[in-house]
């Protein structure tokens, strides 16, 4: 059975070039990056090498760049490491639960928080984080792209708002990284968040840049690894396998490979739009991601869709993996203003960087189909107008 994969924005397939320079690290180049003999001073070099490659991507220098377990990780340490009870943080209420839950953590610590709305588009408005400010705000922290729906937040503009307030400013672009061009500067954060499975390098693996001269309490103690931010031995082959996905990333970014992806993602919401009625797209008139699409299906619920199609050979997602079988609607459309039976009747396409036309062929060809089945077999569907119209129609 054919199988196609349009749940990027969960994982992405580890790049078989990827795999080919992490390899040599798992057996024959085995030498601790702490260790100042041949063995260790190997390993240092491909770790400084990875740190290079990660900071061409963001636009930093090398030495800004501290590699850790993932996304989560690099979230948590950003959140903990500069705030203390007493300060206040403002997030948004679309956040990845990296950063909702670890803030949520924190106000039981004795840290005030803001979780500021968004519209209808999802996106958050400036001027409210500007009006959110207080005299012991420390941290600001506003992704730079969703992960469910694939809006692109103002990001530039909220940094703008940070410098000038002297606040620090913390965006999660793991969603972003690979997609989309990141320029640390231009955005004038002082922390970013990139994790490697997004962008075709190693599960377990991601970095956190941080601006020169921002003191941040490390979450791990030991040895001196990782400038004292990140304690224990490196993941050498993880590292050096996240250095060269982030300069695969850049390349693709680069040659505007995201346009071509853009344009299947356009192709693959036209195609289901015309085909499927009580259908639409969350969010389509807004700055995204290339890849990513939301859109609902009414009158069923996304985890039968999801599975159905599963059966059928092509995989995607209800929302995001993280709380794939949670019985609560997501909490990005909740924030939109989505009511809870669209939001469970919601699917997320996110198309890998490898995606083609055959693949979004494929998925017009199977979605009208299982929409309409689960359509039949629905109670909720067959009592509505349209549904009722259907079965008479289809009893002629």
């Amino acid at each position: 059975m054919r199988r196609v994969y349009m749940d990027a924005n969960a994982t992405t397939p580890l790049a078989p070039e990827v795999f080919a320079v992490m390899r040599p690290w798992f057996t024959e180049q085995f030498g601790n990056a702490s260790s100042i003999h041949f063995h260790g001073q190997r390993a240092r070099a491909a770790l400084e090498r990875a740190r290079e490659q990660v900071g061409r991507l963001l636009g930093c220098r090398a030495a800004e760049v501290i590699f850790t377990s993932g996304g989560t990780e690099s979230d948590n340490l950003a959140l903990t490491g500069l705030l203390k009870p007493g300060d206040h943080l403002i997030t948004s209420a679309i956040e990845h639960h990296a950063v909702l839950h670890t803030a949520e953590r924190l106000r039981d610590r004795g840290i005030e928080v803001t979780f500021l709305p968004v519209d209808a588009s999802g996106t958050v408005d400036p001027a409210d984080v500007r009006r959110a400010l207080r005299p012991n705000t420390q941290l600001i922290s506003v992704m730079m792209a969703n992960n469910e729906i694939g809006t692109l937040q103002p990001v530039a503009e909220i940094g703008a708002i940070a410098q000038e307030a002297d606040v620090y400013f913390h965006t999660d672009a793991v969603q972003a990284a690979g997609k989309v061009p990141i320029d640390v500067t231009a955005i004038g954060c002082d922390l970013l968040t990139i994790s490697g499975h997004k962008l075709h390098g190693p599960q377990g693996t991601g970095a956190l840049y941080i601006r020169r001269g921002t003191h941040l309490e490390p979450l791990l103690f030991g040895g001196p690894q990782e400038r004292q931010r990140r304690a224990g031995t490196e993941n050498l082959p993880g590292i050096v396998g996240l250095g060269h996905a982030a300069e695969m990333a850049q390349a693709f970014v680069a040659d505007d490979c995201p346009v071509r992806l853009a344009a299947l993602r356009d192709r693959l919401e036209q195609g289901l739009l015309a085909r499927v009625d009580e259908i639409g797209v969350y969010c389509g008139g807004s700055p995204r991601v290339p890849n990513t699409t939301d859109l609902w299906f009414d009158h069923l619920e996304g985890e039968a869709l999801v599975i159905a199609l599963d059966l059928k050979g092509l995989a995607l997602s209800g929302g995001s993996a993280c709380m794939s079988g949670a019985s609560e609607s997501s909490h990005v459309l909740t924030a939109m203003g989505v009511l809870p039976e669209r939001a469970r009747a919601s699917l997320r396409f996110s198309l890998d960087t490898s995606a083609t036309d055959d693949d979004v062929d494929f998925a017009l060809a199977l979605v009208p189909a299982a929409v309409a089945r689960l359509r039949e077999l629905s109670p909720i569907y067959k009592s509505s107008a349209r549904g009722a119209e259907a079965a008479a129609g289809s009893s002629i």
